[in-house]
């Protein structure tokens, strides 16, 4: 059981990835290809250097190659767990790219509006980026350097993308016209803050402190109900001078609504304080 389990769990943890992929290979693909956006990153290198070396050598070949790379660095610096995830996602991005050229080439932009596909550039793949960082994968290419970068400081991994992408998207200046190259400057900015929001919303908990008098039937409800576990500790109240108990949980927010729901049924006097927060690091959330 426990061997099924795990299979199942790596199941999903990389179908989670094959979901996080696609979203960076169409925004890529359909919106920041055609566009020229040179948003850092590999593919906004393979844009730059398929521009300067001619039409002989697509970009998605240029991701492939810079890629392998920057993988085997990702494999020595960062560990195997990482390498593997990347490695599959980095594979499967070329792969992606590369059908797509074949089955659906394009010739130009889908609109005529570069804001609107700036929009699409920068939120599909800062959505998909987030999903993979946030369980310790990418795409590969400048994405290992970011994570080298958060491995071995205290910068968020969305500043890690920009220190990363900055000088490869300066450089479009040199190639493209200033149109082209302020809007992806702009990308590189939007992309880099919506990757630690994106990143902070998955991991967004409810963390709950209940005063109350008879604490038992609430972490009964907490512990057979919801699965989760929960603290107890003596309190004092300073108005009522009456002994309390608190407890202290952490959930998810669907839980919390329901744990709330429970505790006005019953024990509507208990007093609750919820509170948001993304970083908990323990047993059954962070390791």
């Amino acid at each position: 059981m426990a061997i099924k389990k795990k299979l199942i769990d790596i199941l999903k943890e990389y179908l989670f990835i094959s979901a996080g992929v696609e979203l960076v290979v169409i925004g890529v693909y359909f919106f920041k290809f055609p566009n020229n956006f040179s948003i850092g990153g590999v593919t906004g290198l393979a844009i730059l250097l398929s521009n300067v070396l001619g039409p002989k050598i697509s970009s998605s070949t240029v991701v492939f190659v810079i890629n392998m790379i920057l993988l085997l660095v990702g494999y020595i610096v960062i560990g195997k767990s990482f390498g593997n995830k990347t490695a599959y996602g980095s594979v499967l991005m070329s792969a992606s790219l590369s059908f797509l050229q074949y089955i659906l080439p394009m010739k130009a932009p889908l609109t005529d509006e570069p804001v609107l596909e700036l929009a699409f550039a920068v939120l599909l793949p800062a959505v998909g980026a987030a999903m993979l960082f946030n369980i310790g994968a990418s795409t590969g290419g400048t994405d290992v350097i970011a994570m080298i970068l958060k491995k071995y400081s205290n910068i968020d991994i969305g500043k890690s993308l920009f220190m990363s992408d900055l000088i490869l998207t300066l450089a479009s200046f040199l190639i493209f016209d200033v149109k082209t190259s302020l809007l992806s400057l702009l990308g590189l900015l939007i992309k880099s803050t919506m990757v630690d929001t994106i990143i902070e919303n998955l991991n967004l908990h409810k963390y709950l402190t209940i005063i109350c008098t008879d604490p038992q039937p609430i972490s009964d409800y907490i512990l057979n109900t919801l699965h989760r576990s929960a603290t107890i500790s003596d309190a004092k109240g300073a108005f009522s001078n009456q002994e309390k108990k608190i407890i202290f949980t952490v959930m998810n927010r669907s839980q919390a609504v329901l744990l709330r729901r429970f505790i006005k049924e019953t024990e509507p006097d208990a007093f609750i304080l919820i509170t948001n927060t993304s970083e908990i690091i323990g047993r059954g959330f962070r390791a």
